[in-house]
């Protein structure tokens, strides 16, 4: 699977192009993550491919507690910044959660379910976005 992601032409998107707001929110999604040690964290701008939100955020952990460690993280992070959560999807137990902040969908794996559902196909035609 990490052989796809290496090949995949994803478009990169200049993340200087963002609003403040949104960049202050993807790093705090990617720093919680990361304080967590998710793998192979994507950012991926679908503004312009879908009406769904504006961006997907997709992580992978290595078991269900690591799993909802991240999802707590991220929660916490994103809560403690005054940012509202519209719906939660998913358990730990199930190897998957998802995170609706409106704008941001937060997908969290086990690296099983991150295969099975493939997000990165399925919206090969979003821009990849890079966080400083």
């Amino acid at each position: 699977m990490e052989n796809y992601y290496q090949e995949n032409n994803y478009q990169e998107n200049n993340y200087q192009e963002i609003s403040e707001e949104m960049r202050i929110k993807l790093k705090l999604i990617y720093e919680a993550l990361s304080d967590k040690k998710a793998h192979d964290i994507r950012i991926l701008d679908i503004a312009n491919v879908s009406a769904v939100s504006d961006y997907f955020v997709i992580a992978g952990a290595s078991n269900n507690n690591q799993l909802q460690a991240m999802c707590d993280n991220v929660e916490d992070s994103l809560f403690s910044h005054n940012f509202d959560m519209k719906n939660r999807e998913g358990r730990s137990n199930a190897g998957w959660i998802l995170l609706d902040f409106y704008d941001i969908i937060i997908h969290i794996f086990t690296d099983e379910q991150r295969e099975f559902y493939d997000l990165e196909h399925t919206w090969h035609d979003a821009r990849r976005v890079f966080v400083d």
